[in-house]
Formats: C-alpha cells, sequence, structure tokens
C-alpha cells in the first residue's frame, strides 16, 4: 500500500503531506487515520507508548469518544528527506461542554510507500471559553478559504 505524496520531500509535497493528514485526522474516523501509519509505526503521543495500526485505532476511537467537535489545523514546520516536522492546534470541548485548544509539535518518520513509521507528538491543552473557539467550520475537512495557524496567530 503507498500512500502519495512519497518521501524524500520538497517544499510542496511536504505542504500536501501535511494537508492530507490534517483533513484525514478531521474526519475523525479512527480506521482511516490509522491507513496512514505502517502495522509496525511507533508512536509517542504525550505520555503514551502507542505501537501498531491496532493500537493507534484503539487510542483514536478513545480519544474522539472525548474530545468532542474536534477540529484540527496543521502546519508544515520544517522537512527533509523522510522526515517532516508539524506543529498544529485543534479545539474540542468535553462531556460538560468545556472547550479547550491543544497546542503540540510533531516530529513524523515516513518510510519509502509514504506510510508512517514514526510520530512522536508534544501536546497541551489549555482551557478556553466559547467565544475564544477560532475552528469554527462544519465538522470534517477546514475550507481552503479558513484561515491556517500562522495567519490565526497561533
Amino acid at each position: 500500500m503507498s500512500k502519495p505524496p512519497l518521501p524524500p520531500f520538497d517544499q510542496k509535497s511536504a505542504e500536501q503531506k501535511v494537508r492530507l493528514a490534517e483533513d484525514t485526522w478531521n474526519t475523525r474516523t479512527p480506521e482511516t487515520v490509522a491507513l496512514a501509519y505502517t502495522e509496525s509505526s511507533l508512536w509517542r503521543n504525550r505520555d503514551l507508548f502507542i505501537h501498531g495500526r491496532a493500537e493507534i485505532k484503539a487510542f483514536l476511537e478513545r480519544k474522539w469518544r472525548r474530545e468532542l467537535n474536534y477540529r484540527l489545523i496543521k502546519e508544515l514546520w520544517i522537512f527533509g528527506g523522510h522526515r517532516l516536522a508539524v506543529r498544529f492546534a485543534y479545539e474540542y470541548h468535553d462531556e460538560i461542554g468545556q472547550w479547550y485548544r491543544a497546542y503540540g509539535n510533531e516530529n513524523w518518520e515516513f518510510n519509502d510507500e509514504g506510510l508512517m513509521q514514526r510520530r512522536i507528538a508534544s501536546i497541551n491543552d489549555i482551557p478556553i471559553d466559547e467565544h475564544e473557539r477560532l475552528f469554527r467550520w462544519p465538522l470534517g475537512r477546514r475550507p481552503d478559504s479558513h484561515p491556517g495557524l500562522s495567519e490565526l496567530g497561533l
């Protein structure tokens, strides 16, 4: 299975890879998101160490049961060869309606087929009031006209 664009990345293909990842995560469909990773992918997500596609899927199922109305923006930071560094922010609320904005950085490493084999994520959540939300598009893919992180000053 291949997931273009494939490494080694140039500016354009790196930006495409990041946007495709954002679009896929905004589906909030664990099965679809997990297919972007190798069967033996290794993750560090906050304080969790996740191994393989099955654990990724299970993690995402738990995540999106807790993080409701999730909307994500990713932005390329830097690229080289088979690796990308990405910064991101997402907004969600919990079951009692408290909104949060999560900020983070990810380091990604891909195999030759364009599947991610390593993901290292550092993430911080900050409570926000509903009126402070910046990500207000309908659930799903962020519209092309919606500003990215830099344009939003994040």
